[in-house]
């Protein structure tokens, strides 16, 4: 893969992102800034762009979405197939809501 198909690649992933945030926000924030692991100060950012604002957005040369997790064991309980993947994703739910907000720097 070349350069300018692999930003095409991320600009494309950044608008849909973008753009299911934005819906989620719309529909029912508190929940939206809990799925997205986003402060309301960045969801009220999100939920205000136009579709101008956010092509440009999604045109930067870097992917603004992100894990929101560097913990093995959150992950393992995310990707577990065993009898009990429901419990295993609950605990890893509780686990991830723990976790503070990242902020932008």
């Amino acid at each position: 893969m070349d350069m300018s198909n692999m930003m095409a690649e991320i600009r494309d992933a950044n608008l849909s992102y973008l753009m299911l945030a934005q819906q989620m926000i719309r529909f029912d924030k508190p929940t939206a800034i809990f799925r997205l692991g986003i402060g309301s100060d960045i969801a009220d950012i999100l939920e205000k762009l136009s579709a101008p604002q956010l092509l440009k957005l999604a045109g930067a040369n870097m992917m603004l979405a992100r894990f929101r997790f560097d913990d093995n064991a959150i992950l393992s309980m995310l990707t577990d197939y065993s009898k009990d993947r429901s419990l295993a994703q609950s605990h890893a739910a509780i686990l991830m809501a723990g976790q503070p907000v990242e902020a932008i720097a």
